[in-house]
C-alpha cells in the first residue's frame, strides 16, 4: 500500500567489515524485506552510504511503540532470522547507531505502493540525503514549520526535492534487545537529488542557505550537522 511513512521510523546506519556490504545487503533485500513486512514493518528504504563504503543505512518504520515491540519480538525469534542470522552477523561490526524519529507536522515520507522484485531490474534512482541536526533540548514545535515555510522552497529551487522531516521519538525504547542513541534531541529531513553531485553539495552553497537559514541554525542547535549521501539499494521503496 502506498501513503506516509511512519507514525516511527528508525534510521539505522550500520558499520560493515571490509567487503561486507553486498554481502549484506543481497541477504537482506532476499531474506529480511518481506520477512519483516508481513509481521506489519514498513521497510522504507535501503542504501549504501555513498561516502564510506563500509555503512550500510536504512530505515524501518512502524505504527507505534507497542507494535514495534511486538513486530520486532517476533521477527527476531522468527525463522528468517533465525536462519540467516549467522550470515547477517558476519558481516557486522556496530548495529547500535540508530536514531528514533517520529514525523515532525505533515512531514512524513510519502512511499510508493510497491518495490522491486527480487532480481527484478529496478528503474533509475534518485540520490537521497538524510541531514540531521542536532539540539540541546526537544526540538521545539515551531522548528519544522519555519523550516519547512523558509528552507524547503529554497531547497527546491536548488534542485532538491524535501521528502520528509522527523523529530526524536522521546518514548524509552520497547525493545532493548537493539539498541538505540538515547539521550539525544535532533532533526532529521530526507531530501531526494537527481544526481550525486548535487547531493554532495554543501548546504551553503544553496541561494539564501547562508542569509536566512544558517543564523537560525546556528541560533537553536548545537554541533556540526551530519549530512548522509545515500544511494538506493535495488529493492529500496524509497529511490
Amino acid at each position: 500500500m502506498p501513503g506516509t511513512c511512519c507514525p516511527v521510523l528508525e534510521l539505522r546506519q550500520y558499520t560493515l567489515k571490509p567487503g561486507g556490504r553486498d554481502v549484506l545487503i543481497a541477504l537482506f533485500e532476499d531474506r529480511f524485506v518481506e520477512s519483516q513486512e508481513e509481521l506489519g514493518m514498513r521497510i522504507a528504504g535501503t542504501f549504501r552510504d555513498a561516502a564510506r563504503p563500509d555503512r550500510f543505512v536504512w530505515l524501518r518504520g512502524f505504527t507505534d511503540m507497542e507494535s514495534r515491540r511486538s513486530a520486532l519480538e517476533a521477527f527476531y525469534t522468527g525463522p528468517a532470522w533465525k536462519e540467516s542470522r549467522e550470515a547477517a552477523n558476519a558481516t557486522m561490526i556496530d548495529v547500535s547507531d540508530v536514531l528514533l524519529l517520529r514525523p515532525a507536522g505533515s512531514g512524513a515520507l510519502d512511499l510508493p505502493a510497491t518495490r522491486a522484485a527480487r532480481g527484478e531490474e529496478p528503474g533509475p534512482a534518485r540520490v537521497i540525503v538524510a541531514t540531521v541536526h542536532s539540539f540541546p533540548g526537544p526540538v521545539e514545535s515551531t522548528f519544522p514549520t519555519w523550516f519547512e515555510a523558509q528552507a524547503v522552497p529554497l531547497l527546491a529551487k536548488a534542485g532538491a526535492r524535501v521528502l520528509g522531516q522527523y523529530v526524536t521519538e522521546p518514548a524509552a525504547n520497547t525493545f532493548p534487545r537493539l539498541p538505540v542513541r538515547e539521550g539525544e534531541n535532533v532533526f532529521v529531513w530526507f531530501a531526494a537529488y537527481t544526481d550525486r553531485a548535487g547531493a554532495s553539495a554543501p548546504l551553503e552553497s544553496v541561494p539564501g542557505w547562508r542569509e536566512r537559514i544558517e543564523p537560525r541554525l546556528l541560533g537553536v542547535t548545537k554541533g556540526p550537522l551530519q549530512r548522509i549521501v545515500l544511494e538506493p539499494t535495488p529493492r529500496s521503496l524509497l529511490r
